[in-house]
C-alpha cells in the first residue's frame, strides 16, 4: 500500500513542464524549417543565375574556348538545387539563431543574456564576412594560380558538382576561421585563460593558424597564407577586445565595492542609541543608570553584561569588516574558532551564575549563624 511517500516516478507538474518545453521546441524547429522553405522557394527560380554568379571567379580565369562541364545526367538540375538550398540555410541563420535564443533565454541569468546577445550577432556577421572574404579575395587568387599552372595540352574544364563542393568547403573554413575573436572572448569570459597568458602564447597561435590553413584549404601556399593571416589578425583583435572587457569588469567591481563601502558607512542609527556607532554620552553602570555592585542583585550581572558586550563588539567588528570587504563565507578554521568562542562565553556565564548562587547561599548561612545582640538577650535578675 502507498503511504504517501515519494516514489521514483516524476510528479505531474514536472511531466507537464517537460511536455510544454518539448512542444515549444517542436514549434520553434517548425518555424526554422518554414523560414528555410520560404527563402528556398523565393530563390529557386533564380538557381541557374545564382550558380553562374558563384562560378564567376573560376570562369574569369578559364582558358579561352573552355567552360565548366557536368559529367552526371542530373547534375544540371541537382547542383543548382543544392546550391539554393544551402544558400537558404545561410541566409536564415539570423532567424534560426533567434529561435534558439528565444528557447533558451528564460533559463539564463541576466549577465549571460547580456553577453550572449552581442556574441550571437557578432558571430553571425563574422561568418558572413569570412564567406565574403573567401569569394572576393581568395577565389580570384587561387583560381588564377590553379589555371596558370596547368600542364601543356591540359584543358581546364571543372565539373560543376566538384566545383560546388570545393567552394562550400572554403566558405565553411573561412567562416569558422573568422570566429576567432568570439572564441578568444569566450575563453577569457569563462575564466579558462587570461589576455596576458594568450599574449605570451602568441608564437604558438601563429604556428597554429598556418597549420589550420594547411588542413582546411587546398594544398597550396596561397590559400594557406590567405587563411592563416586573417586568423592571426582576428586573434589580435579578439585579444584587445578581451582586455577591454576585463578592464570594464574591473571598473564595475571597483564601483560596486565603493558603493558597498559607502552604504556600510551609513548603516545603523547615529549617536549612542542601540546599534549606533556614535560617541555620545552614556550613563555609568548598567541599564537604568544603576551602578554595578559586586555580589549580585539587579545590577550584579556586570560580568555577564561585559561578556555579552564583548561578544556584541566582536560581532560588530566582524560585520564592519564584512561590509568593507564584501560577503565571504567562513573557512572551516574560522568556523571552529567562532564556535570555540561561543562555547567559552557560555561557560563563563555559567560559572558566573554558579558563583553568584554560592555567594548568596554563603551570605544566608552567615546571617543565620550569627550570635544574638545585646538587645535580643533576656534581662537577668541583677
Amino acid at each position: 500500500m502507498s503511504d504517501g511517500k515519494t516514489t521514483g516516478e516524476p510528479s505531474p507538474e514536472a511531466t507537464e513542464t517537460l511536455l510544454s518545453h518539448l512542444v515549444e521546441l517542436r514549434d520553434r524547429i517548425l518555424r526554422m524549417f518554414l523560414a528555410i522553405l520560404v527563402v528556398f522557394l523565393a530563390l529557386f527560380p533564380f538557381a541557374n543565375q545564382i550558380y553562374t554568379f558563384l562560378a564567376k571567379p573560376l570562369m574569369a580565369h578559364l582558358p579561352e574556348g573552355t567552360s565548366m562541364i557536368a559529367i552526371e545526367v542530373a547534375a544540371p538540375f541537382l547542383i543548382p538545387f543544392k546550391l539554393v538550398l544551402l544558400l537558404a540555410v545561410v541566409l536564415t541563420i539570423p532567424y534560426i539563431l533567434y529561435q534558439f535564443w528565444a528557447f533558451i533565454a528564460p533559463g539564463l541569468y541576466k549577465h549571460e543574456k547580456r553577453l550572449a546577445g552581442p556574441l550571437v550577432l557578432s558571430s553571425t556577421l563574422l561568418f558572413y564576412l569570412g564567406m565574403a572574404f573567401a569569394y572576393f579575395v581568395v577565389f580570384p587568387l587561387i583560381f588564377a594560380f590553379f589555371t596558370a599552372t596547368a600542364p601543356e595540352g591540359v584543358a581546364v574544364m571543372t565539373d560543376i558538382s566538384r566545383y560546388l563542393d570545393f567552394v562550400i568547403m572554403l566558405f565553411i573554413a573561412f567562416g569558422i576561421a573568422f570566429e576567432v575573436p568570439i572564441a578568444t572572448i569566450l575563453l577569457v569570459s569563462m575564466g579558462a585563460t587570461t589576455p596576458e597568458k594568450l599574449a605570451r602564447k602568441r608564437p604558438y597561435v601563429i604556428v597554429g593558424t598556418f597549420v589550420i590553413g594547411m588542413v582546411l584549404t587546398p594544398p597550396d601556399i596561397i590559400s594557406q597564407t590567405l587563411l592563416a593571416l586573417p586568423m592571426w589578425v582576428l586573434f589580435e583583435i579578439g585579444l584587445q577586445l578581451s582586455r577591454m572587457m576585463e578592464r570594464r569588469k574591473a571598473a564595475e567591481r571597483a564601483a560596486q565595492e565603493a558603493a558597498d563601502d559607502g552604504g556600510s558607512d551609513d548603516d545603523g542609527p547615529r549617536g549612542g542609541g542601540p546599534g549606533g556607532g556614535g560617541s555620545g554620552p552614556r550613563p555609568k553602570g548598567g541599564p537604568g543608570g544603576q551602578t554595578p555592585r559586586p555580589g549580585g542583585g539587579a545590577s550584579g550581572a556586570g560580568p555577564a553584561a561585559g561578556a555579552a558586550a564583548s561578544g556584541a563588539a566582536t560581532a560588530g567588528a566582524t560585520t564592519a569588516k564584512a561590509s568593507e570587504t564584501g560577503f565571504r563565507p567562513l573557512s572551516p578554521e574560522e568556523m571552529d574558532a567562532e564556535l570555540d568562542r561561543l562555547e567559552e562565553e557560555e561557560r563563563t556565564r555559567t560559572e558566573e551564575r554558579a558563583s553568584r548562587k554560592a555567594q548568596a547561599g554563603s551570605a544566608t548561612e552567615d546571617k543565620s549563624a550569627s550570635p544574638p545582640t545585646e538587645e535580643t538577650r533576656t534581662p537577668g535578675n541583677g
